[in-house]
């Protein structure tokens, strides 16, 4: 029997955190002031002391965007959701925590202990020196020269030799369908089909990243960069935009230490992030090659494809990759199956315990007991804590972990979701047909396995109930079929590692307590499931979600419901978070903190790979600006770190085919937020990005009018955000600073790859646009369009919250291709539009063929 010498101290510390989780949070609130390092001393060490203060967004707006908003918003209809029945998010749970460790806990525990109006120029015309323009403040005078005219190349001829000879098959004329159909012919297997040669084809598989989405894509994307910079420099703004990038850098270096005299520190920045803010406009390419690169393993939900996208990530995450990654044999029966989950439990546990092997063991019970109550139960507002000195003492923890055996841990445990293995379980067949009992379990069990790292649990065909709780002592449960009932399950200190993985039925997945469905508090946990129409229904920290470890949840087919409250459904702090579901008609709803989201030291990706899919985020608590209504959301592809605190990571959003429908309140739909990077993109659909949600968190109606800010590829506070849409006619709709926008220093993308798209929100900093010392830009390809609104790239000539000439400006761009497009400010169709002060543009150029059309069209 392993020692259980360190059990006081565990119990101690689930006490502590179970009553920490029950304390009121008060209602009162704090406004910081406009500027950015104008919190006072006694507001930090107020918040710092955990005093009942909320610490909300200062109104940083200065109503410049918000009472037109506000006058023309409409309140719209608030329709029953009917998926869920109601769920009061805000009854605080009392679960029964069992204080019983498996082996592999107790040894963990030890082991930590070693070691707005518009001029039009038509198309090719220059705009005059920059000193006839005058400061920021002033417009463009438009005595513009003629130029020479020019047209949009094609998407091919941007093309790298080696792309374009990839791109060559299928070609631009393929459609979506094709390539679907393609998709299929390269033998997904399922289960029943694994084997060596699946194996080799979801390998090649993994590494055709163009195997969805616009298969021109990369070449689309190239072409943005050279047409801002053209713009700049025919209009003799290129030195302005130079004096920004300068500026931009000389923040960062200031900023890069631990302390830095505001609220912003160097703690958990990232090198890719600092890279793409110093040089903004290499950002869409490089965002276009990840998300389609991370997207062609993670569709597959398959182990080959999961390795393969955690290697992309590692990088970005200033991690090197996995230097002897482990082989594992092909399993040829269920028996050999269920002894290669346990060499996954070993191989887990020699991770784990090298992931927080350089804590000392007051870091680790530090760790155990805070991070759940600081960083998630300790606030009510998305951008920051209450105390923030507890926040940069846990957030330094993290950084001193080895972070990279956090992605050891999670490229073993992808090896649960390995065809071969699950086509083996499922052939599994127990001696004789006799059933056994176990303590936890109602329905049949027929194979009990003890081993080092824990219980192996396999469970029969039936219909079986397994209380998690009840099962500290168990590390797996493999179950054969079946409707199945999963209660609760949380990994945390007192049991590390848990798998479950059920090949077939309809189940539920029920709990309240934090770790559980896939979720993580400083341990490691996967969960899937095969087939089957399932439900999961949890609180916080879970259904692929990790405070510090890893938490995957993988689901392989069916339509299927996630229901959440807060750091849900791909969400990481410190480690790393994954939802991956596959296919089938899918619904997700989170509060808050979810659908993508990463915060400090975290990497988070939700990925559903097909299927006509809805997505909710918000409706729950209210948002932190007290000159708006409206609900905080923060998810679906953002990152954001923790005001005051440190910096974010990277957090993603991928959606493949299907039609899609966003709801999401403030903060979501691929953003970035104090220092993080935020990736969304849907790869085919028509879409639709609704903007505020339509119903409270519970399906009843909003108290608050509907009203949305940040959102649909926005950045934030020294960050930067993509959203990216490859196929399809989608509408984007939201209040304000949306739609491609940057605030304080940032950079935020909209970029629209085809299809006849809508651009709804019609005024507040929406429609490619950068305020406060910022770059926005709403990039759309091919289609007839509709603008909304008279915003589309205005730059606005004000800057309070840096110094000015300094900082360089404002610069904000819509630039679109082809097709007849409709401008709310009359921006004419094939001209360069000048917008606001010497930084805002509107491009609208006729694709290639377009102009030649035209052209042969002349007599």
């Amino acid at each position: 029997m392993t020692s259980m010498r360190s059990a006081p101290v565990v119990i101690a510390s689930i006490v502590a955190l179970s009553c920490l989780c029950l304390l009121p949070f008060s209602a009162s609130s704090h406004l910081f002031g406009d500027n950015l390092h104008s919190a006072t001393a006694d507001d930090l060490h107020s918040a710092t002391q955990g005093n009942d203060v909320g610490i909300r967004l200062y109104p940083s707006t200065r109503l410049e965007f918000v009472t037109e908003a506000l006058q023309g918003d409409r309140l719209l209809s608030n329709p029953a959701i009917g998926l869920y029945e109601p769920y009061d998010a805000r009854e605080q749970t009392e679960g029964k925590v069992s204080h019983s460790m498996s082996p592999l806990a107790s040894r963990m525990a030890v082991a930590s202990t070693a070691s707005l109006s518009t001029q039009d120029t038509p198309v090719g015309e220059k705009a005059p020196p920059e000193s006839s323009r005058g400061s920021a403040g002033q417009k463009a005078d438009g005595s513009d020269q003629p130029a020479p005219e020019l047209a949009v190349p094609s998407a091919e001829e941007m093309m790298p030799e080696a792309e374009a000879e990839k791109e060559a098959t299928p070609g631009p004329n393929s459609t979506a369908d094709e390539q679907g159909k393609k998709e299929e012919e390269k033998g997904e297997k399922g289960p029943s089909e694994g084997d060596d040669s699946a194996k080799d084809a979801d390998e090649a598989d993994a590494h055709n990243s163009d195997a969805s989405g616009n298969p021109l894509a990369a070449g689309i994307i190239r072409l943005l960069r050279p047409e801002v910079e053209q713009q700049f420099a025919e209009r003799g703004v290129k030195a302005k935009f130079e004096q920004w990038r300068s500026y931009a850098a000389s923040r960062l270096n200031a900023t890069a230490g631990p302390y830095s005299g505001s609220e912003i520190n160097g703690l958990a920045r990232l090198a890719w992030f600092d890279k793409l803010l110093r040089d903004p406009l290499r950002g869409p390419v490089e965002a276009e090659a990840f998300t389609r690169e991370l997207h062609a393993g993670f569709r597959l939900a398959t182990a080959n494809g999961i390795r393969q996208s955690l290697g992309l990530a590692r990088p970005r995450m200033d991690l090197t990759a996995n230097p002897a990654p482990n082989g594992w044999d092909t399993p040829r029966t269920g028996e050999e199956a269920v002894e290669q989950v346990h060499k996954i439990l070993l191989q887990a546990a020699a991770e784990l315990a090298r992931a927080i092997k350089p804590l000392e063991q007051a870091e680790l019970s530090d760790l155990a007991r805070n991070s759940y109550s600081i960083l998630t139960t300790g606030t009510s507002v998305g951008h920051t804590i209450n105390s923030r000195g507890s926040g940069v003492r846990l957030c330094r923890l993290m950084g001193k972990m080895d972070r990279a055996a956090w992605f050891d841990l999670a490229e073993t445990l992808a090896q649960t979701a390995d065809p071969a293995l699950l086509a083996a379980l499922a052939e599994y067949s127990h001696q004789g047909g006799s059933t056994v009992s176990h303590p936890g379990v109602d329905g049949d069990v027929v194979a009990v396995q003890e081993t080092t790292a824990g219980t192996i649990i396999v469970g029969g065909k039936g219909n079986n109930v397994y209380r998690l709780e009840e099962m500290k002592k168990v590390a797996a449960v493999i179950d054969l079929g079946g409707n199945d009932v999963y209660l609760e399950g949380a990994v945390n200190i007192s049991r590390p590692l848990l798998i479950v993985i059920d090949l077939n039925g309809e189940d539920r997945y029920q709990g309240s307590q934090p770790g559980i469905q896939g979720g993580a508090i400083l341990g490691g946990s996967v969960l899937v499931d095969v087939g089957g129409n399932d439900v999961y229904s949890a609180r916080d920290v879970a259904q692929g979600s990790a405070l510090v470890g890893v938490g995957m949840l993988i689901d392989l087919a069916g339509s299927d419901k996630y229901l959440g409250f807060r750091r849900v459904q791909g969400q990481a702090i410190g480690g790393v978070g994954l939802l991956l579901d596959r296919e089938g008609q899918d619904d997700y709803r989170a509060a808050m903190w979810g659908q993508g989201f990463a915060g400090p030291w975290g990497f988070a990706t939700i990925e559903d790979a097909a299927g006509h899919d809805h997505y909710y985020l918000g409706g729950y608590f209210y948002d932190s600006y007290p000159e708006t209504p409206g609900y905080d959301g923060w998810g679906q592809g953002v990152s954001a770190g923790i005001r005051g605190v440190a910096n974010g990571g990277v957090g993603v959003l991928l959606e493949g085919d299907g039609d899609d429908e966003y709801e999401f309140d403030y903060f979501a739909q691929g953003g970035g937020y104090w220092l993080g990077l935020g990736f969304a993109r849907d790869f085919a659909g028509n879409d639709k990005r609704l903007g505020a949600t339509r119903n409270a968190y519970n399906g009843s109606a909003r108290t608050q009018q509907r009203f949305q800010r940040f959102g649909n590829g926005w950045a934030c506070h020294y960050a930067v955000g993509f959203l990216i849409d490859d196929l399809g006619n989608d509408s984007y709709d939201g209040s304000i600073m949306g739609t491609g926008f940057g605030w304080d220093l940032s950079a935020g993308f909209l970029l629209e790859l085809d299809g006849n798209d809508q651009y709804l929100a019609r005024v507040g900093g929406v429609q490619g646009q950068g305020a406060q010392a910022s770059l926005g830009i709403l990039y759309d390809f091919a289609g007839g369009d509709l603008y909304n609104g008279t915003s589309q790239g205005y730059a606005s000539g004000s800057i309070t919250y840096h110094p000015y000439p300094t900082c360089g400006g404002n610069f904000s761009f819509v630039v679109d291709y082809g097709g007849t497009d409709q401008y709310g400010s009359r921006a004419k169709n094939n001209s360069v539009s000048r917008r606001g002060s010497f930084g805002g543009f509107i491009v609208d150029r006729p694709k290639k063929e377009e102009l030649e059309a035209m052209q042969a069209a002349v007599p």
